[in-house]
């Protein structure tokens, strides 16, 4: 479990000196839950993230401890730092939106004929429940040819997950090289 502390200063001055001691930035929030001002160990939050097997993790700020899910990354323009995160708490029974991580297992055909594989999107976004939330989208890419691509709808959502992207648009494919 990952663990972190309560900001009790949004102040600029407060959150400058957390990040000279090695704190990033946090903020947890969520459809019915009071907003959280936290930090945590940089470097603990990037070892957390790089072994985690789920979309949905818990933290424990305080005395509180909440499922949820990384909505959004900030880095520093130059060094590419992890500055700010935000957390999105996933409520039981409340429909949110979410970014399911693309897999692909294979290799495709079209890579002898001079072809690129080329993730076109590496998550998708659906709008399901948090209990209904699938860890991941698996293609088999072992027949993909130079110009295939897997689009939108050709993915098999299961119930109660909804995808309002444009079912054209591609996902993952072989592109030719020029």
């Amino acid at each position: 479990m990952l663990e972190g502390i309560v900001r009790d200063s949004i102040a600029k001055q407060s959150t400058k000196q957390l990040r000279r001691d090695g704190y990033l930035i946090a903020n947890i929030y969520g459809k019915g839950v009071e907003n959280i001002n936290a930090a945590f160990k940089v470097n603990d939050f990037i070892r957390y993230m790089k072994n985690k097997t789920t979309i949905a993790f818990d933290v424990k700020v305080g005395n509180d401890t909440c499922k949820v899910v990384v909505k959004e990354y900030q880095k520093h323009p130059v060094t590419g730092d992890l500055v700010h995160v935000d957390l999105q708490v996933a409520v039981p029974g409340v429909r949110a939106r979410y970014l399911v991580p693309i897999t692909v297992e294979g290799t495709p055909k079209g890579l002898k004929n001079k072809g690129l594989f080329a993730y076109h999107r590496r998550r998708v976004e659906v709008v399901c429940t948090i209990e209904d939330l699938p860890e991941n989208f698996h293609f088999q890419i072992d027949d993909l040819d130079t110009g295939d691509n897997i689009l939108v709808r050709d993915i098999e959502m299961p119930a109660n997950v909804d995808c309002f992207l444009d079912p054209r648009v591609p996902l993952i494919g072989v592109i030719k090289a020029k």
